[in-house]
């Protein structure tokens, strides 16, 4: 999982990717490709 300033960035790499808020901390979160988890904050 990578840390990121932008989440915008990642979320674009990819149309599966979706944009989820857990304890105070924003992930991207893809199903199908799980290479794209990204967390900021």
């Amino acid at each position: 999982m990578k840390v990121v300033n932008s989440l915008k960035t990642i979320k674009v790499r990819d149309k599966n990717c979706r944009v989820v808020r857990r304890k105070g901390r924003m992930y991207v979160i893809n199903k199908m490709n799980p290479r794209y988890k990204a967390r900021q904050g």
